[in-house]
């Protein structure tokens, strides 16, 4: 009797806690998202992208309804490709000038009508914060 009571307690708090993530749809996340920051926390030592340099570089990430992306640099295109979602993973696949392509994941923290935080894990990876600039 202990244990079912305590399984079943336990699935209850997993379905909270998996709940309480934010939720990642296409419409949501649909505009143009101005970085504000971004972290490098598998750095090392760690290090942030200097709010100077962002303002300078003007990045910033826009997601289309037809599940397309673009990341832009100084005016310039950094990235694009497509998405899928998972939960609040997005499943990228960035076409690279070769005609090759590359996957990777965003995981997405945070998202509010007004804010987005999503990050890329490994040596490499970034968290990046931004605010959203226009919805479509």
């Amino acid at each position: 009797m202990m244990i079912k009571q305590s399984l079943l307690l336990f699935a209850v708090v997993i379905l909270f806690l998996t709940s309480c993530g934010p939720n990642v749809s296409v419409s949501t996340l649909t505009g143009k998202w101005k970085y504000i920051k971004i972290e490098h926390p598998n750095a090392s030592p760690p290090d942030t992208v200097k709010k100077a340099e962002l303002d300078q570089a003007a990045p910033y990430i826009q997601f289309t309804p037809e599940m397309k992306y673009l990341i832009v640099w100084e005016n310039k295109f950094l990235s694009h490709g497509s998405f899928t979602l998972n939960g609040k993973n997005l499943n990228v696949t960035e076409k690279l000038p070769d005609g090759k392509t590359r996957d990777f994941v965003f995981t997405v923290s945070e998202l509010t009508d007004s804010k987005i935080v999503f990050e890329s894990s490994g040596p490499e990876g970034s968290k990046v914060t931004a605010l959203r600039a226009s919805k479509f």
